[in-house]
């Protein structure tokens, strides 16, 4: 006895064949069941495919939201530091300046 699928029926009456319901089948009964067969093993592929590219995508968007998250913390990171970095060659400059303008001391020795 031959058991069809539903989908397997449904693409044979898109084809507008009816197969017997006993084996065994003729040549070109086989072959038309194997290409509708092959139809439907192509479909699914098909659908896994794009299933797996959007998977594939939607993990790639995923990683780009992450890293450009990280992108930014990171600039305001570099911010702060070249803040921070302006602010301390300030202070040096000054503390340089300081000392650069002080007289030498001079001291006195006694010797007894």
């Amino acid at each position: 006895q031959l058991r069809l699928t539903e989908e397997e029926k449904q693409l044979l009456a898109q084809e507008g064949v009816t197969l017997p319901r006993d084996l065994p089948l003729t040549q070109a009964q086989e072959r038309l069941l194997k290409k509708v067969r092959r139809k439907i093993r192509n479909k699914q592929s098909a659908q896994d495919s794009r299933r797996r590219k959007k998977e594939y995508l939607d993990g790639l968007e995923s990683r780009a939201a992450a890293c450009s998250a990280l992108n930014q913390e990171l600039r305001k990171k570099v911010q702060e530091l070249e803040k921070s970095n302006g602010s301390l060659l300030r202070q040096l400059q000054a503390l340089i300046k300081e000392t650069s303008t002080k007289p030498a001391q001079t001291g006195t020795c006694v010797l007894v």
